[in-house]
């Protein structure tokens, strides 16, 4: 992310639907009133506002109980793949402004099918209190957004979304940070599926510093483009509570930073979630601020340049 001759595109989701509750469709105009775009600006980059996707819901996708409201996430889902493959495709970097984390179905899809197009892997970096990783069939609440890790993988069964034949992401190119809350059927597909999962004891145990930097140097190796999917429960709620999967123990806010400032360093990121941000349940839009200045790391704002040190 240090070209900052490179044209990043936000794209508003206001997509509740997939969370159960109300609050995460405005999420996108609080994060542009919290100066997403001006932030981008002042660090050099050229911002693209490609607006709010606000698509029709699907009237060829049934109602199923175990997966709720899929007219509307599927709708959704096919709106972002297409609108984020095209951002990709034409040299910008996509920032999703969520909306709830169902919209990763879309995001994570449709870079998949641009790094096919240019012969390469699509490692996701899954910054969450969760690991969505639930199918239909498995979740306990039949709310999407516990779904979207399983989606892009092709390990959750749904009526027809996307085509069968999409690439998907290989479950074990998914490095998930943070992770402090996952049911009990969920636990067994990560572990089956192979997926990284480094929890907020394996944080406390070997650092973020070294974590990051361990998942930054699988990416680089397999020559990989990297999405990154920054739900706002990853950050402990004390630092963000504008979210409505409030989970104890998260990140800090240090800790949130640092993993941005690495990214930025890599040159590695190729696109951005923002999500689950509930501007209902924020503090005087505390948690908009706060997403917005860890996006502002992550396109290289920082205190102090740092040079190469000598050997």
């Amino acid at each position: 992310m240090s070209n900052k001759s490179k044209t990043v595109s936000l794209i508003g989701i206001p997509l509740e639907e997939g969370s159960g509750r109300g609050g995460c469709a405005m999420g996108p105009a609080a994060l542009r009133i919290a100066g997403i775009a001006q932030a981008l600006c002042d660090l050099g980059y050229t911002v693209e506002d490609r607006g709010d996707l606000r698509p029709a819901a699907a009237r060829d996708l049934p109602e199923m109980e175990r997966a709720r409201k899929l007219d509307v996430v599927g709708a959704f889902t096919r709106a972002i793949e297409a609108e984020t493959y095209k951002a990709a495709s034409e040299g910008s970097v996509p920032v999703l402004l969520g909306g709830d984390h169902s919209l990763s179905m879309g995001s994570v899809s449709g870079m998949a099918r641009h790094a096919q197009e240019l012969d390469r892997p699509l490692f996701v970096l899954w910054l969450d209190a969760h690991s969505d990783f639930n199918a239909p069939d498995t979740s306990p609440s039949g709310n999407i957004h516990g779904m979207p890790v399983a989606f892009f993988c092709g390990k959750a069964e749904f009526a027809p979304i996307l085509p069968k034949d999409r690439p998907f992401v290989d479950p074990r190119n998914v490095y998930q940070v943070g992770i402090r809350s996952v049911d009990e059927e969920e636990r067994r597909l990560i572990s089956d599926n192979e997926v990284n999962v480094f929890d907020m004891r394996a944080i406390d145990e070997d650092g973020m510093g070294s974590i990051i930097k361990r998942i930054l140097s699988d990416v680089r190796a397999a020559d990989a483009l990297l999405h990154v999917s920054l739900d706002v429960d990853f950050l402990d709620p004390d630092v963000a509570p504008g979210v409505g999967t409030t989970v104890p123990g998260g990140a800090t806010f240090r800790e949130a930073h640092l993993i941005m400032e690495l990214l930025h360093d890599s040159g590695l990121v190729s696109s951005l979630d923002l999500v689950e941000l509930n501007p209902f349940l924020d503090d005087r839009g505390r948690s908009a601020r706060v997403m917005v200045d860890l996006a502002a790391s992550l396109f290289g704002k920082r205190i102090l340049d740092r040079p190469t040190r000598a050997a």
